[in-house]
């Protein structure tokens, strides 16, 4: 039988479609692109923002329109919070949430049978232990991501996650380094550490902490590099940052969402530092490790967010100077102590702001990328650039996309690039022999 996915959302999720994978293969179930017509549809979808159920819908009704006949399978975060909501859409046959997907199989094979819908949403509230099911491979990616930790107990105003993850769940560090041993055997160099509040691994567990997780990692054999994908700036100590400055295998690169560059909006965001904490937190950074890239998530539009507000945001980040930022204009999440608040922004509003970030972005972005112009960098081959080209493209370990003349059979491999000419978006280089 056939079996297609489709990946809406974050990191996490793109693990857990691999996951899912990796049991349907091991059924001897081919794997076939969402857009055929399949057996199966299995749709991990988000539950972010409004816009992310909406997309979710219509990859779900995507689905059952290409093959009416077929199985179709909801799971992921909008499954979990509104498993209702979506058997409510006719041709749905499975929800399965955020947890037990590895009954999937069985419940498959049970709709095989009787062909009625079933709503296997478990309570996220009651569930203790992490779901440790394994993503050994990811296609032609040449990055794997490996999730440790599930759940978030933080419950920032404008988000969802809380109630479709629950609370905090770590994975035991001896199936984290079986995961990773098993990344490497099928030929990937770098592994990206996921989850959900990834700084909060270990909490569930006794004397066992995130920096502990790192170091059994860098000794795995064949590891080149270890990356982390998302992690709170008030978690970032200077145990992690002696571990990073000392290691040739971890990435020069922390991500650490400030969602928001005033005291004012961080308050009602519900976030748990100020911004004079946050800056105190980066100069520290940068102290230890001087090149490093720090890049950041921010939200526009919050509600009540003022020009005023949005001006004084705007110097803060123009003086902390990020290599990248994810920009995301706000959107009402239904069910969010946000989506209720007074002084909503309107539209025109975020659409400028957004525009204006987006600017200063650009420019942060070549002001970074400059400091290693005629500077070699180790980057991993990722794909052809462009179709019919011997341009290929990678990313340095500190997450500089790079362009430069490669071939089809050094993919996947970590060679060193001298950076010859500096953009924002990429940098162009050539292979250092």
């Amino acid at each position: 039988m056939k079996v297609a996915f489709r990946t809406l959302g974050c990191k996490v999720n793109q693990y857990e479609t691999a996951a899912l994978e990796q049991i349907f293969i091991d059924a001897n179930y081919d794997i076939v692109d969402f857009e055929i017509n399949s057996d199966i549809y299995v749709i991990n979808t988000c539950t972010v923002t409004n816009l992310g159920q909406r997309k979710s819908r219509q990859m779900i009704r995507r689905a059952i329109n290409t093959n009416p006949d077929a199985i179709i399978v909801v799971t992921g975060c909008y499954a979990q919070t509104a498993p209702e909501e979506i058997l409510g859409i006719f041709g749905v046959d499975l929800v399965i949430g955020t947890q037990e997907r590895h009954n999937i199989l069985p419940l498959i094979n049970k709709i095989l049978i009787e062909r009625q819908p079933i709503n296997a949403v478990s309570d996220i509230s009651k569930q203790s232990s992490f779901e440790d099911i394994s993503a050994p491979f990811f296609g032609e990616r040449t990055r794997a991501t490996l999730k440790i930790q599930e759940g978030c107990t933080e419950f920032c105003s404008y988000c969802i996650i809380p109630y479709a993850r629950g609370g905090i769940r770590s994975r035991n560090i001896s199936s984290i380094i079986e995961q990773a041993e098993l990344i490497v055997k099928n030929g990937y160099k770098e592994i990206v550490l996921a989850g959900i509040h990834l700084g909060a691994y270990g909490r569930d567990l006794e004397n066992i902490t995130l920096v502990d997780v790192l170091h059994k990692l860098e000794q795995v054999n064949g590891l080149e590099r270890i990356r982390i994908s998302s992690i709170e700036a008030t978690e970032v100590d200077d145990e992690l940052l002696v571990l990073m400055k000392n290691s040739d295998k971890f990435c020069r690169h922390l991500h650490l969402p400030i969602q928001a560059a005033t005291n004012e909006i961080l308050q009602k965001m519900n976030r748990k530092y100020s911004v004079e904490e946050y800056e105190q937190i980066i100069n520290k950074i940068r102290d230890y490790i001087p090149d490093i890239a720090i890049t950041t998530d921010i939200i526009v539009g919050f509600p009540g967010e003022t020009e005023e507000l949005f001006d004084q945001g705007y110097d803060f980040l123009n003086k902390i100077s990020f290599a990248d930022m994810h920009i995301f204009k706000y959107s009402k999440r239904s069910g969010t102590p946000a989506a209720q608040m007074d002084n909503q922004v309107i539209n025109t509003d975020k659409e400028k702001r957004s525009q204006v970030l987006m600017q200063l972005n650009k420019n942060k972005k070549c002001e970074y990328n400059n400091k290693f112009l005629n500077k070699s960098l180790p980057v991993i081959v990722e794909q052809s650039w462009q179709k019919d080209s011997n341009l290929y493209e990678g990313h340095s370990d500190n997450y500089i996309k790079i362009i430069f003349e490669a071939n089809n059979d050094e993919i996947g491999k970590l060679i060193d690039v001298k950076v010859t000419d500096i953009g924002a978006d990429h940098c162009f280089g050539r292979k250092v022999e």
